[in-house]
């Protein structure tokens, strides 16, 4: 469940320091990190079908907005308790609505009429105990299932049959799937991270999944390999050492109020001092995760804080081997915490470049 308290006194922290008097959500990660629930489906801009929002002088304070032949099912199955819910008519648009609705000095993570428009990631790092709990759960089932439909593949399986055990295992635990991708040998060296074809798997078989529940995402990636390239293994591990090295400086950042660029510039320097530079611009390399799949993006001068505790997932690539795990990061003596590790997949130790860290990572498993 959703803390109501930690988000009210977070909502109320931003309102007095940016000056509005109400804020609004209708992006479902934000919609999410406020209700718990979905506000499913999304139109064309990437609006939910209702809006939630905390209004404090209003009674009650946490307030949506739905239109009539989805106000009553909102209201039933997305919101908890202590929720005010009004309808509006089906025919008017959801921002004119909530402009309608709201004071004169509002937030919203969309464009209306009246209202600032605001980017609302920065309000849900970090993550509340109550997240990480319900985190813990999700990353823990989203690995369990991961596993053990990858544990029984053959290199003669389609990327395409793969992908859709995967998403009935992740619908068994009421998860749904936000990513699902799934490249046999030939296609995971030629792109770096394709969606699933109808090819065979062939040599080996790279499954990447990102899971959502609650609003949270958790995101990994397994190999499978069944007769792999001598390169392989040497590839693999040049993408897990990357990963080490992007969560050590996690840790780092979080020590000294660092940004995601720093993070990049740790990234970018590994992939150098490990000889495959040419890794770096042929994709994003993960970032921050949790009521999105990415918070933020390490990136060139990207400034986004880098806060503890939160969800990371890095994902590096190199040649066609993909090392992905959501982690946990906390401040303290035992930072990093594996949500998504898989007990009985086989591991090996890295050690990251320019820290004295080792980390544990998973290792291709060999049917």
């Amino acid at each position: 469940m959703v803390d109501h308290d930690a988000r009210t006194a977070c909502l109320d922290s931003y309102l007095a320091a940016a000056g509005f008097d109400a804020v609004w959500f209708a992006r479902p990660d934000a919609f999410a990190w406020l209700t718990g629930g979905d506000n499913s489906p999304v139109d064309a801009d990437g609006l939910g079908v209702a809006a939630a929002g905390y209004v404090p002088g209003e009674d009650p304070a946490l307030r949506a907005v739905a239109p009539a032949g989805e106000a009553t099912r909102i209201a039933a199955e997305e919101l908890p308790d202590g929720f005010a819910v009004e309808t509006v008519p089906w025919h008017e648009s959801l921002p004119a609505a909530v402009a309608d609705a709201s004071p004169a000095e509002t937030a919203a993570d969309f464009d209306a009429p009246g209202i600032e428009r605001i980017d609302a990631a920065r309000l849900r790092q970090p993550l509340t105990e109550a997240d990480v709990e319900r985190y813990r759960s999700l990353a823990e089932e989203t690995a369990a299932a991961v596993e053990r439909v990858c544990r029984e593949l053959g290199p003669e399986d389609t990327e395409h049959e793969v992908a859709s055990a995967l998403r009935i295992a992740l619908s068994s635990g009421a998860m749904s799937a936000a990513e699902v991708r799934v490249a046999g040998s030939e296609r995971a060296e030629a792109y770096r991270s394709p969606p699933a074809g109808a090819g065979e798997l062939g040599d080996y078989a790279v499954v990447s999944v990102t899971a959502e529940r609650g609003g949270l995402h958790a995101s990994l990636s397994r190999t499978i390999a069944f007769d792999p390239p001598a390169r392989f293994e040497e590839q693999f591990r040049t993408a897990a050492r990357v990963e080490a090295t992007a969560l050590a400086a996690t840790e780092a950042a979080v020590a000294s109020d660092g940004t995601a660029g720093d993070v990049f510039d740790a990234v970018a320097e590994a992939y150098d001092e490990l000889g495959a530079s040419e890794a770096l611009d042929a994709g994003e390399q993960g970032g921050a995760a949790g009521f999105a799949r990415r918070e933020w993006l390490a990136a060139p001068g990207a400034e986004a804080p880098v806060r503890a505790p939160m969800g990371y997932a890095y994902n590096p690539v190199v040649g066609g081997a993909r090392s992905e795990d959501t982690y946990l990061v906390e401040a303290g003596e035992n930072p990093f915490e594996c949500l998504t590790a898989t007990p009985n997949w086989p591991t090996f130790e890295v050690e990251a470049v320019g820290y004295d860290r080792t980390l544990e990572r998973h290792a291709p498993y060999a049917p």
